[in-house]
C-alpha cells in the first residue's frame, strides 16, 4: 500500500474522480485541483507528495504550471496528456516533469507510475553522500551540491546525477540509463534522457558559470560524470 498525498490536477471531474478511486485504494490521499491557478495554491499550502498535472488546463496549461513550480519546488510531477506529439512530452521534461502518461490510459497504470516515482524519490533513504570532485550528492537528504551551491532537482535528475556520481568515469548510453535508473518496464524513449541531461547541466552552468560541468558526452556512446582525473 502506498503513504503520502497525491495531488490530480485535471478539469474533468470524471478523470479527477476516477484516479481518486484507485489512488485511495492504494492507500493514498487525494486532492484534486481544476486548474493551474489552484493547483499552485494546493501546492504551496497542501504540500502533495506527488503531482499528477494534466497539460490541456484552461487558462494557465499544465507546461506553465510545472514552469512556475519548478521555481520554487522539487515535487515530483507526472503529467497527463491527450497529445501525441513527441515535442510535448520533451517540452514537458525539459520543463521538470519526472514521467508522462498519454490519454487515453489506465487508472491501474497511473497508479503504477505514481508508485514507481515516488519509490525512486525515497529508495536512497540513509545512504552515504557521494563526492566526486565538486560534486556531493546526498540520498538520505534528496540533496545535490555543486561547488558547494545547492541544486534543485527533480527526482529524476536526481536519480541520474546519483547513478553516474556512484560510477564515476564511466560513460553509460541513453538506453542503459533508461533500464538503470528508471527501470526496463519503463516505457520511455531514449531522448528522455536527454532532456534530462540538458536540464542538470542547465543547472549546473547555473550555479557555476566560470566552470565546466562534469556531465560530459561521450559522442556517439552516451554520457558520463567526469572524475578530476579525466575531466
Amino acid at each position: 500500500m502506498g503513504t503520502g498525498t497525491i495531488l490530480v490536477v485535471d478539469d474533468e471531474p470524471k478523470v479527477c474522480d476516477l484516479i481518486r478511486v484507485y489512488l485511495e485504494r492504494s492507500g493514498y490521499g487525494v486532492l484534486c485541483a481544476r486548474d493551474g491557478a489552484l493547483a499552485l495554491h494546493e501546492i504551496e499550502n497542501r504540500k502533495p507528495d506527488l503531482v499528477l498535472l494534466d497539460l490541456n488546463l484552461p487558462g494557465m496549461d499544465g507546461l506553465e504550471v510545472c514552469k512556475t513550480l519548478r521555481k520554487t519546488s522539487d515535487v515530483p510531477v507526472i503529467m497527463l496528456t491527450a497529445r501525441d506529439e513527441e515535442a510535448d512530452r520533451i517540452v514537458g521534461l525539459e520543463l521538470g516533469a519526472d514521467d508522462y502518461v498519454t490519454k487515453p490510459f489506465s487508472p491501474r497504470e497511473v497508479v503504477a507510475r505514481v508508485k514507481a516515482v515516488l519509490r525512486r524519490r525515497d529508495a536512497a533513504q540513509g545512504d552515504r553522500p557521494v563526492v566526486l570532485g565538486d560534486l556531493t550528492v546526498d540520498p538520505s537528504r534528496h540533496a545535490v551540491t555543486y561547488r558547494g551551491k545547492p541544486l534543485r532537482l527533480t527526482s529524476r535528475e536526481f536519480a541520474i546525477v546519483e547513478f553516474l556520481a556512484r560510477n564515476p568515469g564511466r560513460v553509460y548510453s541513453r538506453a542503459q540509463l533508461l533500464d538503470h535508473v528508471f527501470g526496463i518496464d519503463f516505457e520511455g524513449y531514449d531522448r528522455t534522457i536527454d532532456a534530462h541531461i540538458k536540464n542538470l547541466r542547465q543547472k549546473m552552468l547555473e550555479s557555476s558559470p566560470d566552470s565546466p560541468t562534469p556531465l560530459t558526452t561521450v559522442r556517439g556512446v552516451g554520457y558520463k560524470l567526469a572524475t578530476e582525473e579525466n575531466a
